[in-house]
Protein backbone atom coordinates (compact mmCIF):
# COMPACT_ATOMS: atom_id res chain seq x y z
CA UNK A 1 0.00 0.00 0.00
CA UNK A 2 0.94 3.80 -0.31
CA UNK A 3 1.81 5.42 2.42
CA UNK A 4 2.61 9.45 2.66
CA UNK A 5 4.96 10.61 5.45
CA UNK A 6 5.08 14.12 6.53
CA UNK A 7 8.75 15.00 8.18
CA UNK A 8 9.41 17.72 10.07
CA UNK A 9 13.39 18.53 9.46
CA UNK A 10 16.05 20.80 10.70
CA UNK A 11 19.61 20.72 10.45
CA UNK A 12 21.49 23.50 11.21
CA UNK A 13 24.40 22.93 9.41
CA UNK A 14 23.25 23.56 6.51
CA UNK A 15 21.83 26.55 4.59
CA UNK A 16 17.85 25.93 5.44
CA UNK A 17 18.12 25.62 9.43
CA UNK A 18 14.91 26.86 9.69
CA UNK A 19 12.56 24.10 10.83
CA UNK A 20 10.60 22.67 7.65
CA UNK A 21 8.11 19.76 6.55
CA UNK A 22 9.17 17.46 3.85
CA UNK A 23 7.32 14.76 2.27
CA UNK A 24 7.44 11.22 1.26
CA UNK A 25 5.86 8.25 -0.48
CA UNK A 26 6.60 4.70 0.30
CA UNK A 27 5.23 1.69 -1.06
CA UNK A 28 5.04 -0.44 2.48
CA UNK A 29 2.90 -3.53 3.85
CA UNK A 30 0.45 -3.12 5.94
CA UNK A 31 2.17 -4.81 9.33
CA UNK A 32 4.89 -2.18 8.60
CA UNK A 33 5.60 0.56 11.73
CA UNK A 34 5.98 3.98 11.49
CA UNK A 35 10.13 3.53 12.19
CA UNK A 36 10.25 0.81 9.27
CA UNK A 37 9.05 3.48 7.23
CA UNK A 38 11.71 6.75 8.41
CA UNK A 39 14.31 3.86 8.51
CA UNK A 40 13.22 3.26 4.84
CA UNK A 41 13.28 6.92 4.05
CA UNK A 42 16.91 6.84 5.34
CA UNK A 43 18.14 3.95 3.65
CA UNK A 44 16.27 3.96 0.28
CA UNK A 45 15.24 8.29 -0.48
CA UNK A 46 16.90 10.49 1.51
CA UNK A 47 20.14 9.62 3.78
CA UNK A 48 20.40 12.61 5.32
CA UNK A 49 17.14 11.84 7.44
CA UNK A 50 18.82 11.78 11.20
CA UNK A 51 16.68 9.64 13.44
CA UNK A 52 17.27 7.62 16.68
CA UNK A 53 16.03 4.00 16.88
CA UNK A 54 17.47 0.31 18.53
CA UNK A 55 16.08 -2.46 19.75
CA UNK A 56 12.64 -2.19 17.51
CA UNK A 57 10.71 -3.93 19.98
CA UNK A 58 9.43 -0.90 22.45
CA UNK A 59 11.67 -2.01 24.91
CA UNK A 60 14.72 0.98 24.43
CA UNK A 61 12.81 4.24 24.05
CA UNK A 62 14.74 5.40 21.70
CA UNK A 63 12.79 6.11 18.76
CA UNK A 64 9.71 8.47 20.71
CA UNK A 65 8.51 11.36 18.44
CA UNK A 66 5.68 13.10 18.16
CA UNK A 67 3.28 10.87 15.34
CA UNK A 68 0.34 13.14 14.42
CA UNK A 69 0.94 15.38 17.15
CA UNK A 70 1.09 12.95 20.11
CA UNK A 71 3.89 11.29 21.70
CA UNK A 72 4.56 7.66 20.58
CA UNK A 73 7.38 4.75 20.28
CA UNK A 74 7.58 4.69 16.17
CA UNK A 75 8.80 1.00 16.72
CA UNK A 76 5.20 0.25 17.66
CA UNK A 77 3.16 2.33 15.85
CA UNK A 78 1.63 0.62 12.64
CA UNK A 79 1.10 2.90 9.62
CA UNK A 80 -2.30 1.52 9.07
CA UNK A 81 -3.33 2.86 12.61
CA UNK A 82 -1.32 6.33 12.08
CA UNK A 83 -2.92 6.86 8.47
CA UNK A 84 -5.10 9.45 8.36
CA UNK A 85 -9.08 8.31 7.29
CA UNK A 86 -9.13 11.25 4.69
CA UNK A 87 -5.21 10.03 3.34
CA UNK A 88 -3.78 12.29 4.28
CA UNK A 89 -0.08 11.88 5.25
CA UNK A 90 1.64 10.57 8.26
CA UNK A 91 2.70 13.40 10.15
CA UNK A 92 6.30 13.23 12.09
CA UNK A 93 8.00 15.47 14.28
CA UNK A 94 10.70 15.10 17.08
CA UNK A 95 9.51 14.64 20.70
CA UNK A 96 8.11 17.47 22.03
CA UNK A 97 9.32 19.99 25.13
CA UNK A 98 12.93 19.01 24.49
CA UNK A 99 15.86 20.83 21.76
CA UNK A 100 16.07 19.65 18.42
CA UNK A 101 19.71 19.06 17.61
CA UNK A 102 18.44 17.49 13.68
CA UNK A 103 15.60 16.29 12.71
CA UNK A 104 14.06 13.69 15.06
CA UNK A 105 16.73 13.96 17.61
CA UNK A 106 16.36 15.76 20.41
CA UNK A 107 18.70 16.72 23.40
CA UNK A 108 17.93 14.39 26.14
CA UNK A 109 20.62 16.11 28.65
CA UNK A 110 17.51 18.01 30.95
CA UNK A 111 15.61 15.01 30.86
CA UNK A 112 18.49 12.96 32.24
CA UNK A 113 19.55 16.41 34.48
CA UNK A 114 15.70 15.93 35.92
CA UNK A 115 15.86 12.57 36.65
CA UNK A 116 18.94 12.72 38.61
CA UNK A 117 17.62 15.55 40.57
CA UNK A 118 15.04 13.22 42.13
CA UNK A 119 17.87 11.04 43.58
CA UNK A 120 17.32 7.79 41.60
CA UNK A 121 18.66 5.41 44.30
CA UNK A 122 17.43 3.69 47.56
CA UNK A 123 18.74 5.29 50.27
CA UNK A 124 19.11 3.55 53.73
CA UNK A 125 20.61 5.00 57.05
CA UNK A 126 20.36 1.61 58.51
CA UNK A 127 23.44 -0.81 59.09
CA UNK A 128 24.85 -2.44 56.00
CA UNK A 129 22.94 -5.96 55.35
CA UNK A 130 25.14 -9.09 55.05
CA UNK A 131 23.64 -10.17 51.47
CA UNK A 132 21.14 -8.15 50.42
CA UNK A 133 18.02 -5.52 51.29
CA UNK A 134 15.10 -7.92 51.11
CA UNK A 135 11.75 -6.86 50.70
CA UNK A 136 8.32 -9.30 50.73
CA UNK A 137 6.77 -9.73 47.47
CA UNK A 138 3.63 -7.78 48.38
CA UNK A 139 5.22 -4.60 49.48
CA UNK A 140 6.66 -4.21 45.91
CA UNK A 141 3.15 -5.17 43.74
CA UNK A 142 2.55 -1.58 44.00
CA UNK A 143 5.71 -0.46 42.08
CA UNK A 144 5.52 -2.75 39.43
CA UNK A 145 3.89 -0.54 37.02
CA UNK A 146 6.22 2.11 37.88
CA UNK A 147 9.51 -0.26 37.12
CA UNK A 148 7.92 -0.18 33.47
CA UNK A 149 9.10 2.68 32.52
CA UNK A 150 11.95 3.07 29.69
CA UNK A 151 12.94 6.59 30.07
CA UNK A 152 11.92 7.12 26.28
CA UNK A 153 10.57 10.32 27.17
CA UNK A 154 7.08 10.07 25.44
CA UNK A 155 5.01 11.44 28.62
CA UNK A 156 7.76 14.42 29.16
CA UNK A 157 6.93 14.88 24.70
CA UNK A 158 3.54 15.90 25.51
CA UNK A 159 3.45 16.95 28.93
CA UNK A 160 1.68 20.47 28.88
CA UNK A 161 3.38 22.11 32.09
CA UNK A 162 6.84 22.01 30.18
CA UNK A 163 5.49 23.88 27.39
CA UNK A 164 5.39 26.68 29.35
CA UNK A 165 7.67 26.16 32.14
CA UNK A 166 10.88 23.96 31.64
CA UNK A 167 11.49 23.82 35.76
CA UNK A 168 8.72 21.55 36.11
CA UNK A 169 10.62 18.25 36.95
CA UNK A 170 7.98 16.28 34.55
CA UNK A 171 6.09 13.16 34.92
CA UNK A 172 8.65 11.18 33.95
CA UNK A 173 11.61 12.08 37.05
CA UNK A 174 8.71 12.27 38.90
CA UNK A 175 7.22 8.98 38.17
CA UNK A 176 10.93 7.72 39.42
CA UNK A 177 10.49 9.34 42.19
CA UNK A 178 7.40 7.67 43.06
CA UNK A 179 9.47 4.45 42.63
CA UNK A 180 11.87 4.86 45.32
CA UNK A 181 9.15 6.66 47.97
CA UNK A 182 7.35 3.79 47.32
CA UNK A 183 10.07 1.48 47.96
CA UNK A 184 9.96 0.15 51.97
CA UNK A 185 13.81 -0.71 51.90
CA UNK A 186 14.31 3.28 51.56
CA UNK A 187 14.02 5.35 54.81
CA UNK A 188 14.83 8.95 53.44
CA UNK A 189 11.08 9.45 52.26
CA UNK A 190 11.13 12.95 54.19
CA UNK A 191 13.53 14.43 52.33
CA UNK A 192 12.36 13.09 49.15
CA UNK A 193 8.87 14.74 49.86
CA UNK A 194 10.32 17.79 51.26
CA UNK A 195 12.22 18.20 48.32
CA UNK A 196 9.00 17.65 45.53
CA UNK A 197 7.19 19.57 47.36
CA UNK A 198 9.16 22.57 46.45
CA UNK A 199 7.97 24.77 43.44
CA UNK A 200 8.39 23.17 40.53
CA UNK A 201 7.51 19.74 42.19
CA UNK A 202 4.37 17.75 42.56
CA UNK A 203 2.14 20.73 42.89
CA UNK A 204 3.14 21.84 39.29
CA UNK A 205 1.28 19.17 37.37
CA UNK A 206 -2.03 20.17 36.31
CA UNK A 207 -3.72 16.80 35.47
CA UNK A 208 -4.02 17.42 31.47
CA UNK A 209 -3.13 13.54 31.62
CA UNK A 210 -1.56 13.72 28.46
CA UNK A 211 1.78 12.13 29.76
CA UNK A 212 -0.74 9.40 30.87
CA UNK A 213 -1.95 8.57 27.69
CA UNK A 214 1.67 8.95 26.08
CA UNK A 215 3.04 6.55 28.24
CA UNK A 216 3.78 3.19 26.01
CA UNK A 217 4.34 0.88 29.22
CA UNK A 218 0.86 2.01 31.27
CA UNK A 219 2.85 3.74 33.81
CA UNK A 220 0.35 6.35 34.66
CA UNK A 221 2.81 9.04 35.75
CA UNK A 222 0.22 11.81 36.48
CA UNK A 223 -1.50 8.47 39.46
CA UNK A 224 1.99 8.74 40.61
CA UNK A 225 2.28 12.60 40.91
CA UNK A 226 -0.90 12.24 42.69
CA UNK A 227 0.36 9.56 44.98
CA UNK A 228 3.12 11.65 45.74
CA UNK A 229 0.79 14.66 46.76
CA UNK A 230 -1.14 12.50 49.29
CA UNK A 231 2.11 11.07 50.60
CA UNK A 232 3.54 14.88 50.84
CA UNK A 233 0.40 15.30 52.94
CA UNK A 234 0.12 12.55 55.09
CA UNK A 235 3.98 13.02 55.95
CA UNK A 236 2.95 17.33 57.07
CA UNK A 237 3.96 18.74 54.47
CA UNK A 238 0.51 20.89 53.92
CA UNK A 239 2.03 24.32 54.00
CA UNK A 240 2.21 24.82 50.42
CA UNK A 241 -0.33 26.59 48.16
CA UNK A 242 -0.75 23.35 46.17
CA UNK A 243 -1.45 21.44 49.35
CA UNK A 244 -4.07 24.38 50.51
CA UNK A 245 -5.85 23.99 47.32
CA UNK A 246 -6.00 20.77 47.66
CA UNK A 247 -7.71 20.84 51.23
CA UNK A 248 -9.81 23.69 50.50
CA UNK A 249 -10.95 22.15 47.47
CA UNK A 250 -11.76 18.96 49.22
CA UNK A 251 -13.41 20.50 51.84
CA UNK A 252 -15.47 23.00 49.60
CA UNK A 253 -16.84 20.13 47.35
CA UNK A 254 -18.32 18.37 50.74
CA UNK A 255 -19.47 21.37 52.03
CA UNK A 256 -21.73 22.30 49.36
CA UNK A 257 -21.37 19.70 46.51
CA UNK A 258 -19.38 21.97 43.88
CA UNK A 259 -16.18 24.39 44.18
CA UNK A 260 -16.36 27.62 45.76
CA UNK A 261 -14.22 29.50 42.93
CA UNK A 262 -14.54 32.74 45.25
CA UNK A 263 -12.79 31.15 48.00
CA UNK A 264 -10.28 28.71 46.58
CA UNK A 265 -7.55 31.25 44.77
CA UNK A 266 -7.60 32.60 48.40
CA UNK A 267 -7.31 30.04 50.36
CA UNK A 268 -4.71 28.05 48.02
CA UNK A 269 -2.32 31.55 48.97
CA UNK A 270 -2.95 31.73 52.11
CA UNK A 271 -4.95 34.40 53.96
CA UNK A 272 -3.02 35.26 56.09
CA UNK A 273 0.12 35.57 53.15
CA UNK A 274 0.06 39.62 52.74
CA UNK A 275 2.11 39.27 49.96
CA UNK A 276 0.01 36.81 48.39
CA UNK A 277 -2.80 38.22 48.99
CA UNK A 278 -1.82 41.84 47.35
CA UNK A 279 -0.68 39.48 44.20
CA UNK A 280 -4.29 38.68 43.46
CA UNK A 281 -5.66 42.05 43.27
CA UNK A 282 -4.53 42.64 39.76
CA UNK A 283 -6.15 39.47 38.17
CA UNK A 284 -9.15 40.47 40.74
CA UNK A 285 -9.46 43.74 38.47
CA UNK A 286 -8.78 41.82 34.76
CA UNK A 287 -11.19 39.17 35.95
CA UNK A 288 -14.03 41.88 36.72
CA UNK A 289 -13.48 43.62 33.76
CA UNK A 290 -14.08 40.45 31.73
CA UNK A 291 -16.71 39.45 33.44
CA UNK A 292 -15.50 35.93 35.28
CA UNK A 293 -15.43 37.37 39.15
CA UNK A 294 -17.39 33.86 40.83
CA UNK A 295 -20.59 34.34 42.99
CA UNK A 296 -18.95 35.19 46.10
CA UNK A 297 -22.23 33.93 47.88
CA UNK A 298 -21.52 29.71 47.30
CA UNK A 299 -24.52 28.04 48.08
CA UNK A 300 -24.95 24.12 47.83
CA UNK A 301 -26.40 22.71 44.85
CA UNK A 302 -29.50 20.62 44.79
CA UNK A 303 -28.89 16.93 45.90
CA UNK A 304 -26.02 18.27 47.96
CA UNK A 305 -26.77 15.52 50.59
CA UNK A 306 -25.87 12.42 47.84
CA UNK A 307 -22.36 14.49 47.46
CA UNK A 308 -21.75 14.65 51.04
CA UNK A 309 -22.14 10.87 51.50
CA UNK A 310 -19.88 10.23 48.82
CA UNK A 311 -17.09 12.68 50.07
CA UNK A 312 -17.55 10.75 53.31
CA UNK A 313 -17.25 7.92 52.52
CA UNK A 314 -14.05 8.16 50.43
CA UNK A 315 -12.95 10.26 53.32
CA UNK A 316 -13.20 7.09 55.85
CA UNK A 317 -11.52 4.72 53.20
CA UNK A 318 -8.21 7.16 52.63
Amino acid sequence: MQVKFKIRRFDPDTDRPASHFEDYELEMAEASTVLDGLIQIREDVDGTLALRCSCRSAICGSCAMRINGKGRLACNTKVIDAMPKDGGPIVVEPAGNMKVIKDLVTDFAPFWDKVRAVQPWLQNSGPEPEAEYVAPNEDMLHLAGVMSCIMCGACVSDCTVLEVDSSFLGPAALAKAYRFVGDPRDDADNDRLSALNEASGIWDCTRCMQCVEACPKGVDPMGRIMSLRDKAMQAGFTNTNGARHATFFTKSVGHKGWIDEFQLPIRSKGVTNVKEMLKLIPVGIRAAKAGKVPNPIHKAIPGVDNVRRIHDKVEKNR
